[in-house]
């Protein structure tokens, strides 16, 4: 993907300009229509306002979004969802008690307080957060919205005044008005049909020319239609000469008159439209970086989404999102640029100057009919697919629940639904997925610290004294139960419990009790529990670790350990388990003779004389590198006293831990068999004495001590043996696991 430039090329003037027209012809008659689905619930006699803030709208935000937005070619216009969401907050208003007169004062509110939401959430970099709402919360609130717009223009398509719902329409047959029903009906077909013969006009603006057609051949027989005063059939005039700014002076004025009450009623609306408008453009965003292969950036475009409709908001206009039909055809018709927005609202600004008189007949009806075409594509209808499987079951009755809330209560108490559904989707998935990743005994898994045969021996026998959980996820209420379960059927016999909290992301105050729980079982047969790994630096305020110790999981407490890395917690957990089932020899500090250390176990007296006389002694500090990768050398290496570390270098600077040898164990020995560069870093991990054996001086003395030679070899042949037999157990208990 290509990310977008600042500079503005000149060879996309033609196509910015294109693509602005043709966008303008799209959302404009939308923006129209949403206008007057808005202001038409105030009264009938808001209607023409309503049209003229619908124009408002496009042109404050054409102007003004792409100017500040993040993603070039988007197309920001007056929306079904904001068309919904204020006309059903006019009214509850109205419902509430408000001032019909002042409710256009209390739209312009929430537009203003949606924008600054907006804003804010640019600003703390919430864009990223709100692509993250469930998709059948959205396709269920969305379908909601369409389905309320249906139901709202149902009422306008048959010509019936205000004061008819849905029902009551369907009820009053007598009532309706054949001339809009076939001005909408008109308007409906042309809107379905048109795709199919025509590609480069809009189908939106071919409805409306026919929805227009359709008036006037009606008017044609019909006197009264040919008049504008008093047509209950048309928008009516609206304003486009300096009366109109005196009317927004006048308007902000009237705001002085607006009591504390009111002001409580926008609100709600304003977060509602705020959380929707941001949703409806990121998806917006998504899809037009899929078609153009940009990267857009979602914090700055919602800036630029909340200045718009602050910009709306003050003139009058109607809000807005970034909408995907205007922008397809931005895209389709040539747009390259941000600078296509601005064609759009600059395109539309003229539009309301020099033809303002003539909107005024756009017939009620025909706005009604796109409408209808517009709400009943927003229904999802791949929701019903959900239904043919039972793992999707839940996934439908989410969107069908929010859908009910906004028809039958209102798209504030959808808002509510979709959060409570989100929650519960949330909890579902959490819930489904195993929050214990794998189980080991240490029969089955060892540390990297590598142990001489007989050591390994005894944890292959003792080793289920120790058992391993891998965690994973959230660790809360919603969990708990089954973590439980899964650590006390394992608890029998076990002294040591460790927790691998390596993909751990969060602990609550639930977990951590049962957690305590685990504890308790385990110090009462003296054992230990063990947290491996546990997340320093996570998303919330305090580490996972930070949160343990300060509900009582301390470090110093003799049945509680902290280990930075599950290799570290399976090395403590097997040194112990040594501790009591090996004597000690009383001499672990001691440096170890060549005949003490086990790999020379088969080697006669003649043969360790032999190989002591060719062994050098050396030494080396703690952290003090012995080799680094690449080097040349071909020594074998055998640890009289110390530890040594194996690391592989990854990269800029970091290692990953390999292997650790200790007292009596060797190292170097696959440069030693093939002669080759090291492989590896090795690091002193402690003080250490060593004794090196060389290629070269093995070489000469196999040629007069073929017979040690031979020992040599096989005793590294059975050792490396032994190594590998242990590594097979490891991995067949992953494969298992």
């Amino acid at each position: 993907m290509t990310k977008q430039t600042t500079a503005y090329d000149p060879c996309a003037l033609p196509g910015d300009i294109f693509g602005g027209l043709a966008s303008m012809l799209v959302a404009l008659p939308s923006a129209i229509a949403f206008g007057l689905v808005i202001y038409s619930a105030i009264g009938p006699e808001f209607a023409a306002q309503g049209a003229a803030a619908g124009i408002i709208g496009t042109i404050a935000l054409g102007l003004v979004a792409p100017l500040f937005g993040g993603t070039s070619r988007l197309i920001t216009a007056p929306c079904a969802p904001a068309a919904a969401v204020l006309a059903v907050s006019v009214k509850e208003m109205i419902g509430k008690g408000a001032d019909p007169c002042q409710v256009p004062l209390l739209l312009v509110l929430v537009a203003l307080l949606a924008g600054l939401v907006q804003v804010a959430a640019g600003l703390l970099k919430g864009g990223r957060f709100i692509k993250y709402i469930p998709y059948p919360v959205v396709a269920g609130y969305l379908s909601g919205v369409g389905t309320l717009i249906i139901i709202a223009q149902f009422p306008k398509l048959l010509g019936l005044p205000k004061g008819y719902t849905f029902l009551t329409a369907w009820a009053s047959p007598n009532a309706w008005a054949w001339q809009s029903i076939a001005i909408g009906i008109t308007t409906i077909a042309a809107m379905l049909l048109a795709p199919r013969f025509v590609k480069k006009v809009p189908a939106a603006i071919i409805a409306l020319a026919a929805g227009i057609g359709a008036y006037f051949a009606i008017a044609a027989v019909n006197p009264a239609m040919r008049v504008l005063e008093g047509n209950s059939f048309v928008i009516g005039a609206i304003s486009s000469n300096a009366n109109f700014i005196g009317a927004i002076a006048a308007q902000w004025k009237g705001m002085l008159g607006i009591s504390g009450p009111a002001l409580g009623l926008i609100v709600v609306p304003a977060l509602t439209l705020a959380a929707l408008l941001s949703v409806d453009t990121l998806k917006t965003c998504v899809v037009l970086n899929a078609l153009t292969r940009t990267r857009s950036n979602s914090n700055r475009e919602l800036m630029g989404q909340g200045i718009g409709n602050i910009a709306a908001g003050l003139v009058g206009g109607v809000p807005g999102a970034g909408t995907m039909g205007p922008t397809i055809v931005n895209v389709s018709s040539g747009g390259q640029t941000r600078f296509s927005g601005l064609v759009e609202g600059v395109s539309a600004l003229l539009v309301l100057l020099l033809l303002g008189t003539y909107i005024a007949w756009i017939p009620i009806a025909s706005l009604a009919g796109i409408l209808i075409v517009v709400g009943v594509r927003m229904i999802d209808k791949k929701s019903f697919k959900l239904l043919k499987q039972k793992s999707t079951l839940v996934d439908f009755f989410v969107i069908l629940a929010v859908v009910v809330a906004a028809v039958s209560l209102s798209l504030i108490w959808a808002a509510a639904a979709g959060i409570a559904m989100a929650i519960l989707l949330f909890l579902r998935d959490q819930i489904s997925r195993p929050v214990v990743r794998r189980t080991f005994t240490g029969d089955q898994v060892f540390s990297k610290k590598k142990r001489l045969p007989a050591e390994m021996e005894a944890l292959v026998r003792s080793g289920k004294q120790t058992a391993v959980f891998e965690l994973q996820g959230q660790l809360f209420f919603g969990t708990t139960d089954q973590l439980l379960l899964e650590i006390e059927r394992s608890l029998a016999g076990v002294h040591f419990v460790i927790l691998c909290m390596r993909r751990v992301q969060a602990v609550d105050y639930t977990a951590a009790y049962v957690l305590a729980q685990i504890e308790a079982r385990v110090a009462q047969t003296g054992g230990t529990l063990a947290f491996a790994a546990v997340p320093e630096d996570v998303s919330s305020r305090v580490s996972i670790r930070q949160y343990l110790e300060d509900l009582g999981f301390e470090t110093g407490k003799k049945e509680v350990r902290f280990f930075d890395s599950l290799d570290a917690a399976l090395a403590w957990a097997e040194d112990e388990i040594l501790k009591t089932m090996l004597s000690s020899d009383g001499r672990n500090d001691e440096p170890l003779a060549l005949a003490h250390i086990p790999f020379f176990e088969r080697v006669d007296t003649r043969g360790l004389a032999v190989l002591q006389g060719l062994v050098k002694e050396r030494t080396y500090a703690a952290g003090e590198a012995i080799f680094r990768k690449n080097d040349t050398g071909t020594e074998i290496f055998f640890i009289r006293k110390g530890a040594v570390r194996i690391l592989l270098p990854v990269s800029q600077g970091y290692s990953h831990h390999l292997a650790t040898f200790g007292r009596g164990d060797f190292f170097g020995d696959m440069s030693f068999l093939d002669k080759e560069t090291r492989s590896a870093n090795a690091v002193a991990d402690e003080p250490a004495m060593l004794y090196v054996l060389t290629r070269d001086d093995f070489d000469r003395m196999s040629k007069e001590h073929m017979e040690v030679a031979s020992v040599v070899f096989e005793g590294l042949a059975r050792m490396l043996a032994l190594r590998l037999r242990h590594t097979n157990i490891e991995l067949e208990a992953l494969e298992k696991a």
